[in-house]
């Protein structure tokens, strides 16, 4: 499987199961997505802000839930294996995305695995063992969270940099060096998150070291 970030904002994703398993996949897609969750009934815990049907739906249901929300993504959640079956074939036969979550390991063509994600501001570190071992995904994600604190203070930052030298036409290859300078620079990470000019004020410094004051 390749991972790859996809855009949910304005799609639907449609979740069958009210557990826990179907709580935790609605929580995170309500960033972004419109969530439906349906389900007999529903676990007392967070959906995320997910929208709730009631509903016992049985294999041959499916298919009018997906004509009527035409997800983007669906997730089959329930305890029930041949309704998520059912839920997995109708969503292959409309080429719509699909996580099933009673399935580990090998997956088929067009299969979604949800991965352990750790954000800070726009960027993202996900980690997937292929659906066949969540709890080192969890682990995992864990040790990175104190890795990738304030990189999202980072991107932003260096991003503004890349676009102001780009902007003084800096030739691309020392943006580029001038830019790597910044985000490998410890003092400028040591001032991200203190809420000051320190760090823009070290990334300017690091710049002008790299490409000079006559850009």
């Amino acid at each position: 499987m390749i991972p790859l970030l996809h855009d949910f904002a304005g799609e639907t994703v449609l979740v069958f199961g009210g557990g826990g398993v179907g709580a935790r996949k609605a929580r995170r897609f309500t960033r972004e997505a419109r969530v439906v969750v349906v389900a007999p009934e529903f676990a007392d815990t967070d959906f995320g802000g997910a929208e709730f049907v009631r509903e016992a739906p049985a294999p041959e249901d499916v298919a009018g839930w997906l004509d009527r929300t035409e997800p983007a993504l669906v997730v089959a959640a329930t305890d029930d294996a041949t309704l998520n079956a059912r839920i997995e074939a109708d969503a292959r036969a409309r080429n719509v995305l699909v996580n099933r979550t009673d399935t580990h390991g090998q997956r088929d063509l067009g299969s979604v695995v949800v991965p352990a994600t750790v954000r800070d501001g726009d960027v993202v570190v996900s980690i997937s063992t292929g659906g066949s071992a969540p709890a080192l995904s969890k682990y995992l994600r864990e040790q990175i969270e104190t890795d990738i604190e304030h990189a999202g203070e980072m991107a932003a930052l260096a991003g503004e940099i890349r676009d102001e030298l780009q902007a003084d036409g800096v030739d691309p290859s020392r943006r580029r060096d001038a830019v790597r300078a910044v985000v490998r620079d410890d003092g400028v990470w040591k001032h991200l998150g203190t809420g000051g000019t320190n760090a823009r004020q070290r990334a300017d410094r690091v710049v002008r070291d790299t490409v000079g004051d006559n850009t």
